[in-house]
C-alpha cells in the first residue's frame, strides 16, 4: 500500500531486509517513503497505511489482474495489448505483433512510467508485486524501454497468493443502544460461545477503582480468580443505571462540560471521549454547576479544519484524511515561504475568488449606437423609475417594467451577414413589444479608406445611417435600418440594390452620389465599429452581449435567443433585487455604471487569460539547500527536480521597477519576443505595482554571438537603475536597433544612453557567461513544457502560453492580465504581506510565490473564521509545537451529543496525526427533559499501525465495549461510512438483545466489510426524466451479469453492490436493453462516448455517477413497465408446463434478533405445511444473525423450499431513522419496488410472527380490482379494546374518513401494478415529508400507506385473513387463515407465552425445528472432528 506513495525505485538494497519482523519492515519501508515525503506527510502516510485507505486500490488492481486473467504459477506477468507473458525474454516478441491489436483501456489512476510521450507506442501492462525479484527484473527492461520512448509502461498491483486471512478495517463506529423493555422480546434459547474464554488477558490492563488489576494478578497468582470476582463486582457496583429525576436531568450537559473544562489539558479530549461514549452509566455523577451559557445554538456540534467545515454527517475519516492531504501542500508551501504563526491563518482564509466563467466587457463605449434609452426615450414616460419597484410582488413570470436601463443588449453585427437580417428582426421585435430591454447596435464594416457605398453594401449602409441620423436623430436612424431590413428575405444578404433603391424611396430628394459614393460626407466613425469589435477580442460575428456578457454562438441562434433573452431578464432581476435589498443599489446609482463595476467587467475578453482551466509554477521548494551559484553551472542546474529549478529562477531573477508588485516573465528571441517584451515595458509605464522580468527560449544553443542583445539587457539589469535600464532595453528592442546589432554595424556602446553607468554596464557585458542563458533554456524546457523558441508570460506563477507563432499579446492585454491577477487574489496578499514589515525585493519575491500557492491550489468551499471570546471558562485551548506545520482545529460541541461521540476520538486522533492548534468549545443544552445520550459508542480510529509485544502486527483495530452496566437490553448497530455494507458473519449471541445478566465471558461479534455501494442518478435525455424500471447490470468482461438494480423515479437513483475494481455497466438484456440505449455519462473512468460504461471502484468512498440514457429511434412510443407490448406477435400463450414451472409462491419477511428470527422459522414451516405450490422466501439479509444465515441452508434441504437474501442501502437522500426498529419497518414498505427481480409479479409480506393456517396460494390469486396492494383491516369484535383503538378518533377518523385503518402485518403486492403507477416513489416522496417531524409515523410500517389511501388504494383483504387476539373475538379464531400474535397494550403479555397459549401447534413446530437445529449443529460438529484428525 505504501507504495502508492512510493514511485517505481523498489532497489535491490530495499528488499535485503524482507527476512526481519514485520515491525522492522514497516519501520524500513517508512525510512524509505521519507526520501519523498516531508514530516508531515510521512505522520499523514501511517495515518492512511492505518486506515487501510489504499487498500481498495491495491484490491482493485487484483480484481483487474484476475479479469485478464493471469497466466497458470506465475508470480509476475506482463499483458501486451492482450498477450500474456511470464518472461522478460518474450516482450520483444510480443511487441512487434502487438500494433494489430487495440490497445488496452488505461484508467484514470493507472501509474504510467514517465518516459517520452508517444501515443503510437504499444501498452505494457506490467502486474506484479513491488519488491520481488521477478518485479525488478521485468522492471528493469519495461522502464529503460519506456525511457527511450518505444513503449508505454503501466504498473499494476498483483499478488500471485494473496493470504486467505481478512484484514480489520477502522474508520467506522459501534453503537450499543438501549432499548424499550415494555414488550418482552428476548429469545430463552441458551448460547454457548467457544471463544468466550480468548479475551480474558484484555480485562487486566485497566484499573477500576484505584486497583490495577493487571500488576496484581501478576504478583498474587495464588489468588487470580477472586481477583476476578472482585474486579467484576467493583465494576458492577460502579456501572448500575440508576434513573435519574426529571430536576437532575436539565443540567447534565454543562456539568458534563464543566467536569471536562476542569481536568488538566491532554486529559480533557479522553475524558469527553469518556463521557459521552458511555454517558448512560456516567448519569449520575456528581457534577460542579457551570452558569454561563453561549451564544451558538446550544447543542450543535461543528467541526472546522483551517476554517474549512467538515460535516460529520457527510465525512468519514477516509475523506478527512483526502482533506488533510490537500492542505498538507498549501500548508507546507506557505510554512516553506517563511509564513508561521498567526499570518498563516490570515493568509489561508483570504476569499481566493473561484475563477469565474462569466466575464462582461464594458459596454460605456462611444463606437456603440444605442437604438433606445429606456431611463429618457418618451416611450417610456409612463414607466415608474425607482430602483425599489424591483421589490415589489408580480406574478411569476412577468418582467417588470421600470424606467432604468436594467438589462441592455449589445449586438456586434456585419451587414452583410446572413445571421444578421434575423438578428436585426429580432431586436426590431423586442423594441416593439416594449420589453424594457436597451438595444446597442455595433456595425462592423470594411475600414479600406477607398471603397465605396456602390462597391459594398456595408459601407453604403453605414453612410446611409449616418445621413438619416443628421438629418432626424440617431434612434431615428436605427429604426429606418429595421425598416430597410424587412425588405431582406431570411437566407439573403443585404445588397447594394436594396440599400440605394431603400434611398431612392424614402428620401426622393437626397443625392445618392453625395451620401453613398467616394466623396460622401456621412463615412466619419466608419473605424470606430471595427475597432472596437478587434480591440474587445471577441470571436466571430454575429455577436450578442446581455449586460456586457457575451452569449455563446448556440444562444445567439435567432430561435434561441429571445428564450435565452428573456431567461436572462429573469434571472438578473433577482441580483438586482438582491442588490437593492442589501443597499448596493439606490434611487441615486446609475444602473449601468453599477454593473459596469462589478469584479467580473474586463476592459477586453482574451480566453487565454480568462480561460477556466488555469496552470501555476510551484514555489515552495524547501529553502536551505540551494546551491549559492547554480544556474551558472548547468550542470548542477540539469539535475535539481522542477520545484528547485523554479525556486533558483526566482532567487536569481532581476526585474525592471522595484515597487510591491506582481509580475511577468517574458521568453523572447525573435521579433515576436521582442515585440512582446516591449508591450511588456510599455504596460510598465502606466502601471506602478508591476515587475518585468526576463528569461531567454532561444531556438539554437546560446553562444556567444547569439547572445548579444540577451546579454546586454542581462548587463543593464544588473548594473543600472531602474528608470535607465528600462529606456535603454526599450531602445535595444526597435526593430532597427537589432538589425544594426545583426548585422555588427554599430557597437553596443552606440546604444548607451543618459544617466547611466557606462563602465559598469562594459565590465558587466563583456564579461558574461553564457552558461546562465542555457540554464534559463533547461528550465523553459523541463518546468515550463515549452519547445525551444516558444514564448510565454507568467503572471505571479500563472503560466500563459505557449503562444502560436503569430499570437500577439498586447499592451490591452497585459492591463487584462494585470486586472484578473490582482483581482484574483494578489491585492489582498499584498495587503497581507504588508503588514509583515519586509524589503520590498522580498515582500514582492512573497507575493508572488503566496499568490501562486494560494490561486493554484483547489478551490473548496469558504474557509470561515471562527474565533471566540477570550480566555472563556468554555474554550479549551491546545496549541501547537513550534517550528512546525500546524492545522487549526476548530471544534464547537455539546459534550452530550452524538456529535461528541464521534467527534472526540477523531480530534485525539487528529493531534497524533498531525500538529493542530486545537481549540474545543463547549455547546451545552440547557434545561434537558430526557436523557442526551441513550447509547453506548465506540469509534474505531488509530492514528499509526499498531505492533503486539513480539514485533507482530497486532490483529487490528476493534470496538471494546467494557464497564458496561448488566441491566439495560442493548441492540448493536454498525455506524459505518455511506459506501459500506457490512454484515454480521459470526457471532453466537443475539446481538439484537444483549443483555449482559445472562452472559457468562465475552461478547464478540465479528463484522465483514462485504461490498462497496456504487450510487447513482439515471435520465432520459429526450425527456429529462428518470426512465422508471430501467434496469442496470454491473460485472466484469468474464461474468457481465454479476449484480443488478432497477432505476428509481426519485432522482433516478439506482444503486449496485460492488467491490474494488475495474466494473463494466450495461443496460440488463431483455427489455432494459432493447427499448434504450446509454448516451452520456459522468463520474465514470472511461471517456463519455465510449460504449462501455467502466467504473473503477479504488477507494472507500462513495462512487456517486450519472448516466444519461435514450429510447432507441424505433422504440419511442414503447414503455418498459407497460403491459401490452411484450405480448404482440403471435405464439405468446406459454403451454401449461411452463406456466407449472413459473408457478411459486413469494413469501417475503424481516426478522432481527434470536427471538423473531425463532418465530419466523416457525413461520416458515406453517407455510410450508398447507400448500403444495413450491415457495420461495425472500428475506432482508441486512438485519439477519449470522447463526440464521448458518442453518437456513439446512432448512432448505429438509423441507424442499427455495429462498434468497435481499439487500439494499438505505438511500443517503432518503431521511434517515436512527431506531433500528424503524429502519426495520422502513424496509417493509419503502423499498418494495427495488428489492425484487422485475421478473416477480406478487409478492407476499407475512409478519415473522404470524402463524399460517390456510394455503396463500389464495391469497395470491385472490382478485385486488386495481389496487396494487391489499392489505387486512384492523378488527373490530373484541369490545375490551375499544380506549386502545387509536384510528377511530382525531386525525385518523377525519383522514381515512369511510375506510377501514389496515395492519401491516400481513399484505399482498401486485409488483407489475405497483410499480406502473409509481406507487414506492409516491411513498417514498410523502415519507420522506412526513418523517422530518419526529411524532408523525409512529407505526412507520402501517401508517404511511393508511396514510397514503387516497393516492396509492388498498385493497380490504377479508378479515379471516388475519386473526389477532388483541382486536379480535374468540368466536372469529376458528376461520382464521392466519394467526399474528399481536402485542397487547393492555397486558404486555411476552410473546414466547402468548405464542404457547393461543396456538396449540406452535409448540409442535417449535419442537421440530429445535430437533432439526441440533442435528445440523451435531453433523457439523462431527464435520469439525474429523476435519482436525485430519490436520492433526
Amino acid at each position: 500500500m505504501c507504495s502508492e506513495f512510493i514511485g517505481e525505485d523498489g532497489n535491490e538494497k530495499f528488499w535485503q531486509f524482507v527476512d526481519t519482523s514485520v515491525r522492522s519492515y514497516y519501520n524500513l519501508i517508512l525510512k524509505k517513503a521519507g526520501q519523498f515525503l516531508t514530516d508531515l506527510q510521512l505522520n499523514l502516510l501511517k495515518f492512511a497505511l492505518a486506515l487501510r485507505s489504499y487498500s481498495p486500490a491495491v484490491h482493485a488492481s487484483q480484481q483487474i489482474a484476475s479479469d485478464e486473467p493471469p497466466p497458470e504459477a506465475c508470480p509476475a506477468f506482463v499483458s501486451i495489448h492482450g498477450q500474456h507473458s511470464c518472461s522478460t525474454k518474450e516482450i520483444k516478441k510480443l511487441l512487434k505483433a502487438a500494433a494489430g491489436r487495440p490497445k488496452p483501456y488505461l484508467y484514470k489512476n493507472d501509474h504510467t512510467y514517465p518516459g517520452v510521450n508517444k501515443t503510437d507506442v504499444p501498452v505494457v501492462i506490467l502486474y506484479a508485486e513491488i519488491g520481488t525479484k521477478k518485479f525488478t527484473t521485468f522492471h528493469k527492461v519495461l522502464s529503460e524501454k519506456a525511457q527511450d520512448g518505444t513503449l508505454i509502461y503501466v504498473l499494476r498491483h498483483f499478488l500471485a497468493q494473496p493470504k486467505p486471512q481478512k484484514m480489520l478495517l477502522s474508520g467506522y463506529a459501534v453503537e450499543l443502544a438501549i432499548k424499550s423493555t415494555e414488550y418482552k422480546a428476548v429469545d430463552d434459547t441458551k448460547v454457548t460461545d467457544s471463544k468466550a474464554a480468548t479475551n480474558a488477558e484484555d480485562e487486566n490492563d485497566d484499573e477500576v477503582q484505584g486497583f490495577l488489576f493487571g500488576t496484581l494478578k501478576k504478583s498474587h497468582p495464588e489468588i487470580q480468580e477472586q481477583l476476578t470476582d472482585l474486579r467484576r463486582h467493583l465494576l458492577e457496583s460502579t456501572n448500575d443505571m440508576a434513573p435519574l429525576k426529571v430536576w437532575e436531568m436539565q443540567d447534565l450537559s454543562f456539568q458534563a462540560a464543566a467536569r471536562i473544562m476542569s481536568v488538566p489539558k491532554f486529559d480533557a479530549l479522553k475524558l469527553m471521549r469518556d463521557i459521552s461514549q458511555n454517558f448512560p452509566s456516567k448519569a449520575s455523577l456528581s457534577f460542579q454547576h457551570l452558569s454561563e451559557t453561549i451564544g451558538v445554538h446550544p447543542g450543535d456540534g461543528e467541526l472546522f479544519i483551517n476554517g474549512l467545515h467538515i460535516d460529520l454527517d457527510i465525512h468519514n475519516p477516509f475523506s478527512i484524511l483526502d482533506i488533510l492531504r490537500g492542505e498538507a501542500r498549501v500548508l507546507e508551501g506557505l510554512h516553506n515561504l517563511g509564513i508561521k504563526g498567526e499570518h498563516q491563518g490570515k493568509l489561508l482564509k483570504l476569499p481566493v475568488s473561484a475563477v469565474d466563467d462569466s466575464y462582461s466587457l464594458d459596454i460605456r463605449h462611444p463606437a456603440i449606437m444605442w437604438l433606445n434609452d429606456i431611463e429618457n426615450d418618451p416611450t417610456y414616460r409612463s414607466w415608474p423609475t425607482g430602483v425599489q419597484e424591483l421589490l415589489r410582488a408580480t406574478f411569476p413570470g412577468v418582467i417588470r417594467q421600470i424606467r432604468r436601463n436594467f438589462f441592455n443588449l449589445v449586438l456586434f453585427l456585419d451587414p452583410l451577414q446572413e445571421e444578421s437580417v434575423e438578428l436585426v428582426k429580432l431586436a426590431e421585435l423586442f423594441y416593439k413589444h416594449k420589453i424594457p430591454l436597451r438595444i446597442g447596435f455595433v456595425f462592423v464594416v470594411n475600414t479600406k479608406d477607398e471603397i465605396d457605398g456602390f462597391s459594398d453594401a456595408g459601407v453604403g449602409f453605414y453612410r446611409l445611417l449616418n445621413y438619416i441620423a443628421d438629418e432626424y436623430d440617431l434612434s431615428q436612424a436605427l429604426i429606418s435600418m429595421l425598416s430597410l431590413y424587412t425588405k431582406v428575405e431570411v437566407g439573403e444578404t443585404l445588397s447594394v440594390d436594396t440599400v440605394t433603391a431603400y434611398l431612392k424611396k424614402k428620401f426622393p430628394k437626397a443625392n445618392a452620389e453625395r451620401i453613398l459614393g467616394v466623396e460622401s460626407e456621412y463615412d466619419y466613425k466608419r473605424q470606430d465599429g471595427a475597432l472596437f469589435y478587434k480591440k474587445s477580442g471577441l470571436g466571430a460575428l454575429p455577436l450578442a452581449l446581455f449586460n456586457g456578457v457575451p452569449l455563446s454562438p448556440d444562444e445567439t441562434e435567432p430561435d434561441e435567443l429571445e428564450t435565452i433573452i428573456l431567461q436572462r431578464i429573469m434571472d438578473t432581476t433577482t441580483a438586482f433585487q438582491r442588490a437593492v435589498f442589501m443597499g448596493q443599489l439606490t434611487e441615486g446609482s446609475d444602473v449601468v455604471d453599477y454593473l459596469m463595476e462589478q469584479a467580473n467587467v474586463v476592459p477586453r475578453m482574451n480566453p487565454l487569460i480568462l480561460s477556466t482551466d488555469r496552470q501555476y509554477l510551484d514555489f515552495t521548494a524547501k529553502p536551505g539547500y540551494l546551491f549559492a551559484d547554480d544556474w551558472d553551472d548547468t550542470t548542477m542546474f540539469s539535475y535539481l527536480d522542477s520545484r528547485d529549478k523554479t525556486a533558483v529562477m526566482s532567487k536569481r531573477m532581476k526585474y525592471f521597477t522595484n515597487i510591491i508588485a506582481f509580475f511577468s516573465f517574458l521568453f523572447f528571441f525573435k521579433v515576436s519576443g521582442r515585440k512582446l517584451l516591449l508591450n511588456a515595458l510599455k504596460h510598465l509605464k502606466a502601471s506602478p505595482g508591476v515587475r518585468v522580468g526576463v528569461i531567454d527560449n532561444p531556438t539554437g544553443k546560446p553562444s556567444e554571438d547569439n547572445t548579444v542583445l540577451y546579454r546586454a539587457i542581462w548587463a543593464s539589469l544588473l548594473t543600472q537603475k531602474n528608470k535607465a535600464a528600462a529606456e535603454f532595453v526599450q531602445k535595444l528592442l526597435i526593430d532597427e536597433s537589432s538589425q544594426l546589432l545583426q548585422q555588427g554595424r554599430t557597437k553596443m556602446k552606440d546604444f548607451l544612453i543618459q544617466g547611466m553607468d557606462e563602465d559598469a554596464f562594459e565590465k558587466k557585458f563583456n564579461t558574461m557567461e553564457v552558461d546562465f542563458i542555457r540554464s534559463q533554456q533547461l528550465f523553459c524546457r523541463d518546468v515550463l513544457k515549452l519547445s525551444p523558441g516558444q514564448r510565454a508570460v507568467i503572471s505571479n506563477g500563472r503560466i500563459l502560453g505557449p503562444f502560436e507563432e503569430l499570437e500577439e499579446f498586447t499592451v490591452e492585454d497585459f492591463h487584462l492580465l494585470e486586472k484578473i491577477t490582482l483581482s484574483g487574489s494578489a491585492e489582498k496578499v499584498k495587503a497581507k504581506v504588508k503588514q509583515m514589515g519586509m524589503k520590498p525585493k522580498h515582500a514582492s519575491d512573497l507575493v508572488m510565490k503566496v499568490d501562486a500557492l494560494l490561486t493554484a491550489a483547489p478551490k473548496g468551499e469558504v474557509r470561515r473564521d471562527v474565533h471566540f471570546i477570550k480566555d472563556s471558562h468554555s474554550v479549551l485551548n491546545l496549541s501547537p509545537r513550534e517550528n512546525e506545520v500546524f492545522y487549526d482545529v476548530v471544534a464547537i460541541v455539546d459534550p452530550l451529543t452524538r456529535e461528541a461521540q464521534k467527534m472526540s476520538p477523531l480530534l485525539i486522533v487528529l493531534s497524533q496525526v498531525i500538529n493542530v492548534r486545537l481549540q474545543v468549545f463547549m455547546n451545552c443544552r440547557a434545561k434537558l427533559s430526557e436523557m442526551p445520550l441513550k447509547s453506548f459508542y465506540r469509534f474505531v480510529l488509530e492514528s499509526d499501525v499498531s505492533f503486539l509485544a513480539n514485533d507482530t502486527v497486532s490483529p487490528g483495530p476493534v470496538a471494546r465495549f467494557t464497564e458496561l452496566p448488566e441491566s439495560p437490553l442493548l441492540t448493536l448497530n454498525m455506524i459505518t461510512p455511506e459506501s459500506w455494507i457490512v454484515q454480521a458473519v459470526r457471532s453466537p449471541h443475539d446481538l439484537d438483545n444483549i443483555h449482559l445478566q445472562e452472559v457468562s465471558g465475552v461478547v464478540t461479534a465479528e463484522y465483514e466489510l462485504e461490498h462497496l455501494l456504487l450510487e447513482g442518478h439515471c435520465f432520459d435525455l429526450s425527456t429529462g426524466q428518470p426512465p422508471r424500471g430501467l434496469q442496470f447490470t454491473l460485472g466484469m468482461s468474464q461474468d457481465p451479469l454479476m449484480y443488478d438494480t432497477i432505476v428509481m423515479a426519485n432522482l433516478g437513483y439506482f444503486q449496485l453492490k460492488a467491490n474494488p475494481g475495474a466494473w463494466i455497466l450495461r443496460l440488463r438484456k431483455g427489455r432494459s436493453e432493447e427499448i434504450y440505449q446509454i448516451v452520456t455519462h459522468d463520474g465514470t473512468d472511461s471517456p463519455a462516448d465510449a460504449g462501455d460504461v467502466i467504473v473503477v471502484l479504488n477507494s472507500f468512498h462513495s462512487k456517486i455517477i450519472k448516466v444519461r440514457v435514450q429510447k432507441k429511434a424505433d422504440k419511442i412510443s414503447e414503455d418498459l413497465l407497460s403491459e401490452n407490448s411484450e405480448s404482440k406477435g403471435g405464439g405468446s400463450k406459454k403451454d401449461d408446463a411452463e406456466k407449472k414451472k413459473e408457478d411459486v409462491l413469494n413469501i417475503f419477511s424481516v426478522a432481527s434478533g434470536h427471538l423473531y428470527e425463532r418465530f419466523l422459522r416457525i413461520m416458515m414451516l406453517s407455510v410450508l405445511r398447507h400448500t403444495n405450490t413450491p415457495v420461495k422466501f425472500w428475506f432482508l439479509k441486512n438485519y439477519l444473525s449470522p447463526s440464521f444465515k448458518e442453518t437456513i441452508s439446512h432448512m432448505a434441504e429438509t423441507y424442499g423450499f427455495q429462498y434468497e437474501l435481499v439487500q439494499y442501502k438505505w438511500p443517503r437522500w432518503l431521511h434517515q431513522q436512527t431506531e433500528k426498529q424503524r429502519i426495520i419497518w422502513g424496509y417493509k414498505i419503502l423499498f418494495l419496488d427495488v428489492l425484487f427481480p422485475l421478473a416477480v409479479d406478487k409478492i407476499i409480506f407475512v409478519d415473522a410472527d404470524q402463524i399460517v393456517r390456510a394455503d396463500l396460494k389464495e391469497l395470491r390469486d385472490l382478485d385486488l380490482e386495481g389496487a396494487p396492494y391489499g392489505y387486512t383491516p384492523f378488527c373490530d369484535s373484541r369490545r375490551e379494546m375499544e380506549g386502545y383503538r387509536f384510528w377511530k378518533t382525531g386525525y385518523w377518523a377525519s383522514h381515512l374518513g369511510h375506510r377501514k385503518y389496515h395492519i401491516s402485518a400481513l399484505y399482498v403486492v401486485d409488483l407489475k401494478k405497483f410499480r406502473r403507477i409509481a406507487a414506492g416513489d409516491r411513498l417514498r416522496g410523502q415519507y420522506q415529508a412526513l418523517s422530518q417531524d419526529p411524532n408523525s409515523l409512529s407505526n412507520l410500517d402501517q401508517d404511511l400507506p393508511n396514510n397514503m389511501i387516497h393516492q396509492v388504494v388498498i385493497k380490504s383483504l377479508p378479515q379471516e385473513w388475519l386473526w389477532c387476539e388483541t382486536w379480535c373475538d374468540d368466536t372469529s379464531k376458528v376461520t382464521a387463515k392466519t394467526i399474528d400474535l399481536c402485542n397487547n397494550p393492555k397486558t404486555k403479555e411476552p410473546k414466547l407465552t402468548a405464542a404457547a397459549r393461543i396456538v396449540p401447534e406452535w409448540v409442535e413446530y417449535d419442537n421440530e425445528i429445535k430437533q432439526l437445529l441440533r442435528r445440523a449443529q451435531e453433523e457439523e460438529d462431527t464435520a469439525t472432528q474429523e476435519q482436525s484428525k485430519k490436520t492433526g
